[in-house]
């Protein structure tokens, strides 16, 4: 047998049926939540219920969606992925059932927002990256959370035209059934996640450690702030855009195609860009990289803003979002499995995500009300820039190494 034979023989195989179970999850999960907006107009005009009516409701879904990340992460981690994802699948199915009833706007606002953002949080890419960190070693990592990405940007680019086709030809409040019905499939393909913290191939790795000590650790850890200060600029730019770019299309006077064309590219090119980050975070410095894809989206938005504006300039400027969107995703969560391990992974991911939604919220909330006061969108548009060399300047000293534990080296 040659060296390069042996080689192969012992290098560590994927677990593809965990792979493919969790990427479906990832794409079932985040696809309805990213189609929403689809529903907005014929439930509106159905109902006689206001644009701010519906837009509370999606408020409510990203906080929850932020706040239930962390309490479902240390779920997991204790009680087994199976077991939350399970239960993201039946809640999800009972908000979107919930939302798709026409006779009292608090159904939107309990289904729509406050059931699915918690069966989002219950069900997104925190979950299943912990699962996946479990069961593969650290230099693979990176490519199979380059996967997952890549599986919940597929589902946003896919459940676009389903949704729309599903309203088209049943009505938004039959389409939201089936889209409840989907949910239901969930609990099923989250079998092979099945495990916690305490399982999986790379458990043997992880200290014995409660969930104090670990939440004591993580915030003791610079290099974790600043991985969680970064991370809050990433939701506030892609929010801002995802809720108001169609709108400023509109205010320079481009045909409103052109944000259908958008958003369908930045989906399609999301789904590149996180594979991409996968496989880069796999063989580079994580940090830096990350302090790349801050910078390059500045560059993106600046040159958007200074350049002569048209259709042309959009659809590039879509791709180019598209390749950054979620890119920053497959290498934060690598970036705290190294740090800490896996055994807690699911709620310490979760905590750096909540800071994630936040930003998602200002970013939302921040470009209507100043949109009210200076009746342009250009001082967020410039926020955003601003906060892009923030957040790669946070990132350039983080310490891509485990944190150093004296304690357990002397017991050792």
């Amino acid at each position: 047998m040659s060296a390069q034979t042996a080689d192969a023989a012992r290098e560590p195989s994927y677990p593809w049926l965990i792979i493919a179970a969790g990427c479906l999850i990832a794409a079932l999960t985040f696809g309805p939540r990213s189609a929403m907006g689809f529903f907005q107009i014929p439930m509106l005009n159905e109902t006689g219920w206001t644009r701010s009516e519906f837009g509370l409701a999606m408020a409510i879904q990203n906080l929850m969606w932020g706040l239930g990340q962390p309490f479902f992460g240390a779920l997991a981690d204790k009680q087994g992925t199976w077991r939350v994802l399970a239960l993201s699948g039946l809640i999800y199915a009972a908000g979107l059932l919930m939302m798709a009833s026409p006779e009292s706007i608090w159904f939107l606002h309990i289904g729509g927002g406050l059931l699915v953002g918690l069966g989002v949080a219950s069900g997104s890419f925190g979950i299943i990256l912990a699962a996946f960190a479990r069961n593969v070693t650290a230099e693979q990592r990176s490519l199979v959370f380059g996967m997952g990405t890549a599986a919940g940007s597929a589902g946003m680019f896919l459940f676009a035209p389903f949704s729309q086709m599903l309203i088209d030809n049943l009505g938004w409040s039959d389409s939201l059934l089936v889209m409840s019905a989907l949910m239901l499939i969930v609990p099923i393909l989250a079998i092979p996640l099945r495990g916690n913290s305490s399982s999986g191939t790379q458990s043997q790795a992880d200290i014995d450690q409660s969930i104090g000590e670990a939440l004591r650790e993580a915030f003791s850890h610079q290099s974790y702030l600043l991985l969680t200060a970064g991370f809050f600029v990433c939701g506030f730019q892609v929010a801002f855009i995802t809720a108001h770019f169609p709108a400023y299309i509109n205010d320079i006077g481009i045909d409103a195609r052109y944000a259908v064309i958008a958003i369908a590219l930045i989906g399609f090119f999301n789904i590149i860009g996180s594979l991409a980050s996968g496989v880069i975070g796999q063989r580079y410095s994580k940090p830096i990289f990350l302090a790349l894809i801050y910078i390059g989206r500045s560059i993106a938005v600046t040159a958007f803003l200074l350049l002569p504006q048209s259709g042309m300039s959009v659809t590039i400027f879509a791709i180019a979002m598209g390749l950054l969107w979620l890119s920053t995703v497959p290498p934060t969560n690598a970036l705290v499995a190294i740090m800490f391990g896996t055994r807690y992974l699911g709620m310490l991911g979760g905590i750096v995500f909540l800071t994630h939604q936040i930003g998602s919220f200002l970013g939302v909330w921040m470009g209507g009300y100043l949109y009210d006061v200076y009746g342009t969108y250009d001082p967020v548009w410039w926020l955003g820039v601003a906060l892009g060399i923030f957040a790669a300047i946070v990132h350039w000293p983080i310490r891509e190494r485990p944190v150093e534990r004296p304690g357990l080296a002397a017991a050792e």
